[in-house]
C-alpha cells in the first residue's frame, strides 16, 4: 500500500498518506480476504453507479461539513489559499476554489500550464511500450478514445497522466490559449485510478467513465483532454462554454467527491516536457505539483 512521488518544489521522495487506505487494501490488495472480497464484490461496486451516487449524495449532506476541519488537520491543508471558507458540506469543501495569486500561471505563451494540482506522470513517446505501471503492455488508445481517427491522431504523439488525490484542489484547467470543442462523454466503470488499483489493472484508465473533449490551441496544436471519473465521483462538471475561445488558465470544470484522473494527449512533436517530470516518471515516480506551473514548451 506505499505509495511515494517526488515532490517538485522541494526535489525529494515523500511518502503518500492515503485517504480510505483500508477501503483500497480490501478492494485491491494481495491478501486471500482482499482477493476474495475483489473477486466477489469489486465487479459490483465499481460498475453499477449507483454506489458511487449514494456516497456522494451524502457528502452533500449538512451533517457532512463535521469532517471538514478534521479532514484539512488531518492532512495539511493550507486554508489560506481558499477563495471562501463557509462551506455548507464536505463536497462544498471538495469542490472549493482557490485565491488566484495562490497559483500563478506560468506566463510566456510558448509553455503550457499543469491543468490541476496533482501527481504528474509525462511520457513524450507513447508508442513506447513500457508505459506507466505494466511493463510491455500498451496503452489502448483505441478503446480509451472509442474513436479510431482520434487514435490514428495521438498514437505516436505523447501523453500527460494527473492524479488528483481526494486531499487536492479538484478543479481543472485548459493548459493553453486555445478553442475547446464540446465534451463528449463515454460511459465506464468507476475503479479507484490510485497506483495501487493500477498496479493490479492497468486497463482502469481505458474502462471507467470518462469525458473527451477536442482542444485546439494557438500553440500546441489539437490537445485531447480526458476527464476519467473513478469510485465515489459522483459527476465530472464541465463549466467552460465550448466554441468560445479561453486563456490559459480559465477553468475547464470539476469533479465531486473522489479520487479522479486528468489526461493530455498531445500529436507528435507539439510539446518538449520538462526534464524534472520526465526524469521522475522514466524513474517510476509521479511528481507532485500544482495547477499553473509549467508542463513543457512548444519546440
Amino acid at each position: 500500500m506505499e505509495i511515494r512521488y517526488i515532490d517538485r518544489k522541494t526535489n525529494t521522495v515523500e511518502e503518500e498518506k492515503i485517504y480510505g487506505h483500508r477501503a483500497l487494501s480490501l478492494f485491491y490488495g494481495d491478501s486471500w480476504a482482499s482477493r476474495l472480497f475483489s473477486f466477489l464484490l469489486t465487479p459490483i461496486l465499481s460498475r453499477v453507479p449507483f454506489f458511487s451516487r449514494v456516497y456522494g449524495y451524502f457528502q452533500k449532506s449538512p451533517s457532512s461539513a463535521k469532517k471538514i476541519d478534521p479532514f484539512i488537520n488531518d492532512y495539511g491543508i493550507d486554508r489560506s489559499e481558499f477563495a471562501n471558507t463557509n462551506f455548507y458540506s464536505f463536497n462544498d469543501f471538495f469542490t472549493r476554489t482557490l485565491k488566484k495569486e495562490s497559483r500563478p500561471i506560468v506566463q510566456d505563451p510558448k509553455n503550457a500550464c499543469l491543468p490541476a494540482d496533482g501527481r504528474y506522470l509525462v511520457f513524450p513517446y507513447l508508442r513506447q511500450e513500457d508505459l506507466f505501471y505494466v511493463k510491455g503492455k500498451p496503452f489502448d488508445l483505441v478503446t480509451f478514445l472509442q474513436n479510431g481517427a482520434y487514435a490514428r491522431r495521438y498514437h505516436d504523439g505523447s501523453m500527460v497522466i494527473a492524479r488528483l488525490c481526494p486531499t487536492d484542489y479538484h478543479r481543472f484547467h485548459f493548459v493553453s490559449d486555445g478553442i475547446p470543442g464540446i465534451a463528449k462523454p463515454i460511459d465506464g466503470h468507476y475503479h479507484s485510478v490510485n497506483p495501487v488499483a493500477l498496479r493490479k489493472n492497468f486497463s482502469i484508465l481505458w474502462t471507467n467513465k470518462r469525458v473527451i473533449t477536442d482542444f485546439d490551441t494557438v500553440v500546441f496544436g489539437k490537445i485531447l483532454c480526458i476527464e476519467i471519473g473513478a469510485i465515489c465521483v459522483g459527476t465530472i462538471h464541465q463549466t467552460y462554454t465550448p466554441e468560445k475561445p479561453v486563456q490559459k488558465g480559465d477553468e475547464k470544470g470539476y469533479f465531486s467527491f473522489g479520487g479522479s484522473c486528468i489526461v493530455l494527449l498531445f500529436e507528435k512533436g507539439s510539446i518538449v516536457f520538462d526534464k524534472d517530470l520526465v526524469m521522475s516518471s522514466q524513474k517510476g515516480f509521479e511528481t507532485k505539483a500544482n495547477f499553473g506551473e509549467s508542463l513543457g514548451v512548444a519546440p
